[in-house]
């Protein structure tokens, strides 16, 4: 459901659906208008934000109730995830089925998901500034961050249940860099990702539409226009599609070398074989990443493309599992 909810996520900046809901009620906003004068007034309420006058100034009631929709069943998985984890959590608490750490540890994730519906609406709120026809790039990438810590943190804890007893094999010091290796990955991965929705939060991805050059050079010519030099990694086009494009390649090498170790270590087959999946894995993102570029960031590549970065990062979570030496 995670999953589906940052892919979702992706489908409604591509649209452009975010803005769509002018207000955030919790509870109330899971009942969508269900009269035609309820649809006029929520039509009406978008036709006050900038993207409206600048972007889809008279494309009439049937063009917003698309993007509505889009941005409605975002919000009403968010609370629908919500009750799929309180309400058993509650029968499992009074029934004594759990251990009251693990107790307190899904209600924490129960509150960080609140929290971060809380995220997502600080985000929305800054498109709704003076000539804005999208969020703050660095709101969209805290909603994403947010995110992907939480299904990091519940994947974990799932693994952990299903697998509460270490292999042997991981506690030979001939593993321990692989298990580096893998943590490496991981926190570069995390990067490329973060990276990722600078360049969706700013449509970098719109812009040097060939690879590997951009437009004829290997790092694009004004790279470091702004000053201080930092900036250029958040406001500079060029400089974060690149930061992008590189941090993929260099974190795909990275995964490279680990999948060619850990396929000649003494690994049992079981996690050999998760090795395998993250290079089949890497290929097809990495395939999906260049093609989202060629095509200029079509929706169907874009959400693709996001939600299965969220998949290249689950297989190396559970690599990085297989390897522990203690739960966690």
């Amino acid at each position: 459901m995670l999953l589906c909810m940052i892919a979702l996520g992706g489908y409604t900046r591509l649209t452009g659906s975010g803005l769509s809901i002018m207000d955030w009620r919790p509870i109330t906003g899971i009942i969508p208008p269900l009269s035609h004068e309820e649809w006029v007034r929520e039509f009406n309420l978008y036709k006050t934000i900038p993207q409206y006058e600048i972007l889809n100034n008279g494309f009439g009631l049937n063009g917003f109730k698309q993007i509505f929709w889009a941005e409605w069943s975002h919000r009403f998985l968010g609370r629908l995830i919500g009750l799929v984890l309180i309400l058993p959590l509650i029968w499992f608490i009074y029934k004594k089925m759990i251990t009251k750490q693990l107790a307190l540890r899904l209600f924490i994730f129960f509150i960080l998901g609140g929290l971060q519906g809380g995220i997502g609406w600080f985000m929305v709120h800054s498109g709704f500034r003076a000539n804005s026809t999208a969020v703050e790039p660095i709101r969209l990438v805290l909603h994403l961050s947010c995110a992907i810590i939480l299904y990091i943190a519940i994947l974990w804890t799932a693994l952990s249940l299903r697998n509460p007893i270490s292999d042997p094999l991981t506690q030979t010091s001939s593993i321990k860099p692989l298990k580096i290796l893998l943590k490496i990955d991981f926190t570069l991965l995390l990067i490329t990702i973060f990276a990722g929705g600078f360049t969706a939060g700013t449509h970098a991805g719109h812009s040097f539409n060939t690879f590997p050059l951009m437009n004829g050079n290997l790092i694009p010519s004004d790279y470091d226009k702004l000053s201080p030099f930092w900036l250029n990694w958040f406001e500079n086009i060029s400089a974060i599609q690149f930061n992008h494009r590189f941090l993929a390649t260099f974190t795909g090498i990275m995964i490279l070398i680990t999948i060619f170790m850990g396929l000649k270590s003494s690994l049992n087959k079981a996690t050999k074989n998760t090795f395998m999946s993250m290079g089949w894995a890497l290929l097809i993102q990495y395939t999906l990443g260049v093609t989202t570029l060629l095509l200029a960031v079509p929706v169907w590549a874009g959400t693709i493309h996001q939600a299965f970065a969220i998949i290249l990062l689950t297989i190396v979570t559970i690599a990085l599992h297989h390897m522990r030496k203690t739960q966690i």
